[in-house]
C-alpha cells in the first residue's frame, strides 16, 4: 500500500476535514495505509500570520455545507499566533515513530477545531505531549524541523495547505471546490474527485 504525506498547516480548516475524512476512510476499509504529515506553514508562506477572521469564516463555511460534523468548538478568540512550535512536536512525534507522529498531527488539530483550543500555548502543547510521550522541542529545534518539511514541499511543487502525495502523485486540497469573493467562502464537496482520491491513497 502507497504511503500517503501531506503538506499542511496545523491552523489550516481545510486540512482537518482532508484528514479526517481520510482517516474514517481507512478505518472503513481495514486499511493500513501510513500517513506522514508534514509541515508547510503559512505564515511562511504569506510572510505572516494568518488572520483568525479569514480562518473563522472558512471553518463557517466548511460547517453550513461539507463538515457539519466537525469543528465543534472552533474559537477565533483562541486563534494560535504561529503553528511553529505545534509543528516542532508532530516532527518530535514523528521521530518517536510514524503511529505516534500521526496521532499527535490530529490530536493537534482536533485541540484547535474541535475543542477551542491555542496550539501555540506551551501548557496545551505539553499536555498533548503527555498524552503520547512525547516531548515539546525547544523553538530552534522546532523551526529547524519545519524548515526541512518546507524546504522539502518546495522542491516537490506544493501548491498550498493541504498538498497530498500518493507515491509521485500530487493531490492539491483533492476533496473540496473552494470558492470565495472578498469575504464570501463557498465550499462543496467533490464526491468525484474524493472517490478518485481515496481509491488511489487506500489502493
Amino acid at each position: 500500500m502507497a504511503r500517503v504525506e501531506v503538506f499542511a498547516d496545523v491552523v489550516c480548516p481545510f486540512t482537518h476535514v482532508g484528514i479526517r475524512r481520510l482517516v474514517d476512510a481507512r478505518a472503513e476499509r481495514a486499511a493500513r495505509m501510513p500517513l506522514r504529515v508534514r509541515a508547510w506553514p503559512l505564515e511562511w508562506v504569506n510572510g505572516r500570520p494568518l488572520d483568525p477572521r479569514l480562518v473563522a469564516r472558512e471553518v463557517d463555511a466548511l460547517r453550513s455545507s461539507v463538515a457539519p460534523d466537525l469543528f465543534a468548538s472552533f474559537h477565533e478568540a483562541t486563534f494560535p499566533r504561529t503553528s511553529i512550535p505545534a509543528f516542532g512536536l508532530a516532527a518530535a512525534a514523528y521521530d518517536v515513530d510514524e503511529p505516534t507522529g500521526e496521532q499527535v498531527s490530529i490530536a493537534l488539530r482536533a485541540a484547535l477545531f474541535e475543542e477551542g483550543l491555542d496550539v501555540s500555548d506551551p501548557e496545551v502543547l505539553l499536555s498533548i505531549g503527555d498524552r503520547f510521550g512525547v516531548t515539546l522541542p525547544d523553538a530552534r529545534v522546532a523551526a529547524d524541523a519545519v524548515r526541512r518539511d518546507w524546504e522539502q514541499g518546495r522542491a516537490r511543487g506544493v501548491q498550498g495547505s493541504p498538498h497530498f502525495f500518493v507515491g509521485d502523485h500530487g493531490w492539491f486540497c483533492p476533496t473540496l471546490r473552494i470558492r470565495h469573493q472578498d469575504e464570501d467562502y463557498e465550499v462543496e464537496l467533490d464526491r468525484d474527485a474524493l472517490r478518485r482520491f481515496h481509491a488511489a491513497a487506500l489502493a
